[in-house]
């Protein structure tokens, strides 16, 4: 849900793809199989995106992109074996709950650098 939607650049050459919330901006019907690109080894990539800079909840990104890929069935028809989520951490916010909550996330690992800040964010 990061605004910057850089999360699965290193898996895809570097290369920026549109994020569910660019798509659901453009048009109000979206087939989740346009957010969806392929990135190194066969690693199926989304962006949720977020809103722009000082506008909204960024947790809203995750929120949407979750609701728009389980309504759509993506997690049964790709039979994926693990689905990671890479989210904010200095944002405290309800929308990031939402693998958990809505059933899709059984497990979660925080991963964090030893930096006071990003552990403190991290413990909150």
């Amino acid at each position: 849900c990061d605004p910057k939607a850089d999360s699965t650049n290193t898996l895809r050459d570097g290369t920026y793809i549109p994020t569910v919330l660019d798509l659901l901006r453009e048009k109000k019907k979206v087939d989740a199989h346009e957010a969806i690109f392929t990135g190194y080894g066969d690693i199926k990539c989304v962006e949720a995106g977020g809103p722009a800079p000082g506008v909204g909840c960024a947790g809203r990104g995750i929120i949407t992109a979750v609701q728009l890929l389980k309504q759509q069935n993506i997690f049964e028809e790709l039979d994926l074996d693990y689905v990671i989520y890479d989210v904010l951490g200095d944002v405290v916010c309800g929308g990031f709950a939402v693998p958990i909550r809505e059933g899709i996330a059984q497990h979660v690992f925080t991963v964090t650098s030893a930096d006071f800040m990003a552990i403190y964010a991290a413990n909150n």
